[in-house]
């Protein structure tokens, strides 16, 4: 049975710099929590150069340091709050699973809405796209910001 929503109907054929509105302009979920999706997105991809960018960004937008570090390390942070604990698991199952659970992404819509949801989606999209391609590119981080732990490989 398909979803109730009209994920499967955002256009397409947009250009890469015009997705990133989705980004940045009137996102339902919220700045602190797109700074929040945006994180843990970069350190799916060890993205040092979106990682350097919004870790700073994040932390101003009230995102606890602890949090950061813990997102950082590859871990499930602890003491999240309850909008974060919705966004970390909706997040880690999209990158991890290609998808998300009913229940995760029924808990997404009753608080964010369908619109909520896109714009969620998109983000990840988005920043999964500019981390792929700033990886292929070795774009590195720029001095003096902050950088990821690096994992075994």
């Amino acid at each position: 049975m398909g979803r109730s929503c009209r994920c499967c109907a955002v256009p397409t054929g947009e250009s890469l710099a015009e997705g990133g509105r989705i980004s940045t302009l009137g996102a339902a979920i919220g700045r602190r929590n797109t700074e929040f999706v945006i994180l843990i997105t970069a350190r799916s991809w060890s993205q040092q150069f979106e990682w350097g960018q919004h870790a700073p960004i994040a932390q101003k937008e009230g995102i606890k340091p602890e949090t950061i570090a813990a997102i950082a390390d590859g871990r499930r942070p602890a003491n999240m709050t309850d909008e974060e604990d919705m966004l970390y698991n909706f997040a880690d199952e999209l990158l991890r699973n290609k998808t998300v659970s009913e229940p995760t992404f029924a808990r997404v819509k009753a608080k964010f809405g369908e619109q909520g949801v896109i714009d969620l989606t998109g983000l990840m999209g988005y920043y999964t796209t500019l981390a792929m391609i700033m990886n292929v590119a070795q774009t590195p981080g720029e001095a003096g910001a902050p950088r990821l732990p690096e994992f075994p490989r």
